[in-house]
């Protein structure tokens, strides 16, 4: 299975106020799961940086993370960047 970080920043129309994000959040994690049943959730952060949330999921099928990445760019206002993440030890073994 591979890992993929999927880089989030909100796009300043994405809310007026940061109360409004929960319901935002929520209707894209619902697509997600509708509509991309082969990718895994791991874990989300929110970040103080130049993106606003790093999402680590995983998926045997990089089309379908892709669409992921396509619902948070469209439901939730955001620009996305999605990168292969290979563990540090898979990648010092290749090596």
């Amino acid at each position: 299975m591979g890992t993929y970080v999927i880089l989030n920043r909100f796009s300043p129309r994405a809310f007026d106020k940061p109360s409004e994000f929960k319901g935002l959040a929520k209707t894209v994690a619902e697509k997600i799961k509708a509509e991309c049943p082969g990718v895994t959730w791991k874990e989300s952060f929110a970040t103080m940086g130049r993106f606003d949330v790093v999402d680590i999921v995983e998926s045997d099928d990089s089309k379908q993370v892709e669409k992921a990445a396509m619902i948070i760019h469209a439901y939730g206002h955001s620009t996305t960047e999605t990168m292969v993440a290979t563990p540090w030890k898979e990648f010092l073994e290749m090596l």
